[in-house]
């Protein structure tokens, strides 16, 4: 029996630039296909999507993206492979090093809407700009499990909240410092044992963002007063900017179901969240996107 063919994987923005005279979206020429697109590329190795969609993007543009809500994702064949593409809505962030021609790009434009609709060579790429532009700008509250820790059957310490995170569990945290910046957060609060403040320091040291230490959160926090827990993610929901929250698996079912109701969200991605996985929650003061974000 033939082997079936391996599934390639990518990711894309669209990229929005805000000007006084409206959005400009970003097109891009590709000299080998000879066809205008948008910032796209194959996942690496081991890298996830939100990854590879601010990686390609800085690559291909040379600007740098804060991402907001997911878009349709594109399925199409390449020769006898099959291709998805998934791709995220994404305004210009400072920061990025600048466009230079390469053999895989060797021209970009930005243009008003219309214009770069039609310069597109492929109407599903035009359909993906109107969506974009359709779709509303958002704010990330974003829940964070910790990255891998030490099993608790295996750490000899006197308190638990002093486990640390296993070898894979830091590097993965330094992973998602990232994925942490595609998102445009600008707040950290985690609970105050290591393993979560160890999880979201190299962002908060990336980034210069403030790390504050919630007790509440932390699993003896939560467990001794949900009340004052969930007073406290109330207070954090009514801050506009983007912030992450990391605290642990057996608090994570409680809390996202009580940021759910507060943000009137029913529709609630399925199963429990891996070590390193979060919940996007794109929040707007009409309705909130959620997006569940694999592990780095």
């Amino acid at each position: 029996m033939a082997k079936a063919p391996t599934p390639i994987r990518a990711a894309g923005v669209v990229l929005l630039r805000d000007t006084t005279a409206g959005p400009q979206v970003c097109v891009l020429h590709r000299p080998r296909q000879n066809d205008w697109s948008l910032p796209k590329g194959k996942l690496d190795a081991g890298e996830i999507a939100v990854e590879a969609a601010r990686r390609e993007t800085i690559e291909e543009t040379g600007s740098d993206v804060v991402l907001g809500v997911p878009l349709s994702t594109q399925r199409y064949q390449v020769e006898t492979r099959p291709k998805t593409v998934e791709y995220w809505v994404g305004r210009e962030s400072p920061g990025g090093p600048g466009f230079a021609p390469n053999k895989e790009i060797d021209e970009i434009r930005w243009l008003p809407p219309e214009p770069a609709i039609a310069m597109l060579s492929y109407p599903r790429d035009g359909d993906l700009v109107r969506q974009a532009l359709a779709a509303p700008v958002t704010s990330p509250f974003i829940i964070l499990r910790h990255t891998e820790a030490m099993r608790r059957a295996d750490y000899d310490g006197v308190a638990d909240a002093e486990r640390p995170l296993t070898q894979s569990g830091t590097q993965a945290a330094d992973r998602l410092s990232y994925v942490l910046q595609a998102f445009g957060v600008r707040k950290v609060h985690s609970s105050d044992s290591l393993r979560c403040l160890d999880t979201v320091r190299p962002f908060a040291h990336q980034t210069h963002a403030p790390l504050e230490h919630e007790t509440l959160l932390s699993e003896e926090g939560f467990v001794a007063s949900r009340t004052a827990a969930f007073k406290r993610v109330d207070s954090l929901l009514d801050l506009p900017m983007g912030m992450v929250i990391c605290t642990h698996r057996p608090v994570l079912p409680e809390l996202i179901a009580h940021v759910a109701a507060r943000l009137a969200v029913t529709d609630i991605p399925d199963g429990a969240l891996a070590p390193g996985a979060a919940l996007v929650f794109h929040r707007t003061p009409g309705a909130t996107v959620v997006e569940h974000v694999p592990a780095p």
